[in-house]
């Protein structure tokens, strides 16, 4: 498989980022790539709630999705619209963090909406309420490619193996975890936490981020990576925006898997502890 990574510094016009995008998309099929990966908040990325407010759209009206699903088609082309957006009907009112898998004719495989949501105060003085925004998805969501099937996740869901436990076992070898992680976060937990992911599944982590100075005042850590099933770094993009394209060797996932069946070997654990 020849994946291509899009790291992005999204803004607050949407109308720019779809057509980052469905430029990109046409440059990554050019070098050969027969899948293309976009971060988290590809398409709008504001803390603005009043703003924001006023661009976003619901999935059926939304023309970043459109442009997006337009451009797979046109060029022959898988894309992973890491998320986007969406003011779907709640009955709290908050909005949807939700990711797309896009075959190549345009169509919609897989829709999953972000779980875990990222509700912190750092010691930067940085402060996140991400759950005061975004309603929080409810399904585990895995797809079938002509890869193999990928399991979904959106960025701080990755701090929680017990979702990744549960997209193995339903078969998924290739674990997909667009972000937009913040710089002390990134420097801090970003490289371990992939390279555990990818180590106690045995799978690929393909992982498109947001990176730079964005429009709404906002600095994420960018260094967009895929990790092998060994836990090797294939590819890191560092902090520039940019294109990237790395051919991933799927047959080495069986591999590591007979060296370590680690999958093989798991029980299902009881819930209660003893405690002494």
């Amino acid at each position: 498989m020849r994946a291509a990574i899009f790291q992005m510094t999204s803004g607050i016009d949407p109308a720019v980022n779809a057509a980052a995008m469905t430029e990109v998309a046409a440059r990554a099929k050019g070098e050969g790539a027969d899948i293309l990966f976009t971060p988290e908040m590809a398409g709008y990325l504001d803390r603005d709630r009043g703003r924001a407010a006023a661009t976003l759209r619901r999935e059926a009206d939304d023309p970043v999705l459109a442009q997006v699903r337009d451009a797979a088609a046109k060029h022959g082309l898988w894309v992973h619209l890491g998320s986007i957006p969406l003011k779907e009907e709640r009955s709290d009112g908050r909005w949807a963090n939700r990711s797309f898998m896009i075959d190549d004719s345009g169509e919609i495989r897989a829709r999953y909406d972000k779980i875990h949501l990222f509700d912190v105060d750092l010691a930067t003085g940085e402060s996140w309420r991400e759950s005061s925004v975004y309603g929080p998805g409810e399904q585990l969501v895995a797809v079938d490619t002509p890869w193999g099937r990928m399991g979904l996740s959106v960025c701080y869901d990755m701090r929680f193996p017990d979702l990744y436990r549960a997209l193995t076992n339903a078969g998924a070898k290739i674990l997909l975890m667009p972000a937009a992680f913040t710089v002390p976060t990134g420097e801090a937990h970003w490289h371990v936490l992939l390279r555990a992911r990818a180590i106690e599944a045995g799978c690929f982590v393909i992982a498109a981020a947001q990176t730079g100075h964005h429009a709404d005042g906002r600095t994420t850590y960018g260094h967009s990576l895929i990790v092998g099933p060994w836990g090797e770094v294939l590819l890191d993009m560092g902090g520039e925006a940019g294109l990237a394209l790395a051919e991933l060797d799927l047959s080495s996932i069986e591999d590591v898997r007979q060296r370590v069946p680690a999958l093989a070997n798991r029980r299902i654990l009881p819930m209660d502890v003893t405690v002494s």
